[in-house]
Formats: C-alpha cells, structure tokens, sequence
C-alpha cells in the first residue's frame, strides 16, 4: 500500500486567529508524522451563540493571512459549503470522500475530550480516525477514560492560555492586542471596526 498524506485537522471558529494557534500547529508539524495542518474555519458551532462570531470569510481571510509563511498550513473553508450546523464527523466524511489519498486526523484540546460522548457518531470518530489531543488547563473535571484508546495520542505542546474571546474583548476596549497576533492579522483588524 502506497503512503498517504497525513493531514492534521484543527477546527476552530478562529474569531480571530492567535499566536497561540500557531503554535500549536507548528508543534504538531514538527513532533508529530503530520505532513499538513489544515485550519478548517467552522461557519458556526452548534455549541456556541454567535452573536460576537465575524463573518466567515473575514476569519478564513485572517488564517490565510497568518499562515502565509509556514507551506504546510492551509486554510480550509470546507464547512462553508455543508449543511449547518457542521458536525466533525460529517466534515471528515466528506474530506475522505473527496481526497481518499489522504488520511485525516483529528487535533483537539484535552478539555474536549470530556464531552466527547456528546458528538455525533463519536463512537465512528474514534475508531476511525487518529486524534491528537493537546493540552489544556481546565477545572476539577477528572481526566479522560478516552485517553488510554488505541486511535488517541497526546501531545506534549506548550500549553499556551490565549482566548480569542479575550483577544476581542481587549480590541473592544482598545487596548493592544499587538503580541498576541500574527502581524498580520492584527494589521487586519487594526485598520477595521471588527470587535469594536
């Protein structure tokens, strides 16, 4: 069997993309059997009220724009064309139908992994597909029983505290946000009225 390009998917609203999902993904590519990162922009979160959510192309412009030096990122816009709200496991489906050379796999943060059973199809997601969990600092809840499955790999990446959600209250409040974004993007949103 001929080798298939393994693609590392992280999802996100990124609203707006951080420094901290950054490096997060250059970690993966380099520890990991990775051979891309894809940020794939989810429209809306089932989960998540989205009055504070930019519209979907702005946020796949700033991906764009934050990953324009690292070749083994790419922006995907892939849920923009599914049926809302987007479930993971639709999304792998369809991305494996449409580049079945490709082996997907899933990254998210160890603070998901609690609520995993809540998914659609969960059970389909973890015994098809690798899923690299990074780490999070989060409350008392015990750790995961999904951590010892075969398909699930921790990493060890920095653990790094930025929330897009305080990054936009900060622009608001029009306090510097300068560190925490790729130069671009905070060029981006400095010229606009985006989170004000």
């Amino acid at each position: 069997m001929e080798h298939r390009k393994k693609i590392g998917l992280f999802f996100g609203s990124f609203n707006p993309i951080h420094i901290g999902h950054l490096i997060l993904a250059n970690y993966i590519l380099e520890h990991t059997d990775m051979q891309e990162l894809w940020f794939v922009v989810s429209p809306q979160n089932p989960f998540k009220e989205k009055k504070s959510l930019l519209k979907d192309h702005n946020r796949l412009d700033m991906v764009q724009l934050a990953i324009k030096n690292y070749p083994k990122m790419r922006a995907s816009n892939v849920e923009f064309s599914l049926p809302t709200p987007s479930y993971t496991i639709d999304t792998l489906t369809y991305l494996q139908e449409k580049y079945p050379e490709y082996t997907f796999s899933l990254i998210m943060g160890e603070d998901n992994l609690g609520s995993l059973q809540k998914w659609k199809n969960y059970e389909l997601l973890l015994q098809n597909y690798e899923i690299i969990v990074y780490p999070r600092i989060f409350g008392e809840e015990k750790r995961s029983d999904y951590l010892q499955h075969q398909n699930i790999h921790q990493i060890d990446a920095p653990i790094i505290e930025l929330s897009a959600t305080e990054i936009r209250n900060m622009i608001k409040a029009g306090k510097n946000t300068r560190p925490m974004l790729p130069p671009e993007v905070f060029e981006y949103l400095d010229g606009s009225s985006f989170y004000k």
